[in-house]
């Protein structure tokens, strides 16, 4: 799944259950440095989505405002 098909909620639970795994010592040794690279690429999606997301509610403040004024 690539970063535009994975919404946040799914992407958030799937890295809390990685970490769930790793502080469980549930990860064997051979795959968990692809468990590692699959929390920094699911890491990178939820910080772009809560950017974005940021950036919207910014602009909706500020239509907010404007018309208030």
């Amino acid at each position: 799944m690539d970063k535009e098909t994975l919404s946040y909620e799914k992407a958030y639970k799937e890295l809390q259950s990685i970490i769930e795994e790793m502080e469980n010592k549930e990860v064997s040794i051979d795959i968990l440095s692809d468990k590692i690279k699959r929390a920094l690429f699911l890491i990178g999606i939820c910080k772009d989505k809560l950017s974005k997301i940021e950036v919207d509610v910014d602009k909706l403040i500020k239509t907010i405002k404007d018309n208030v004024e």
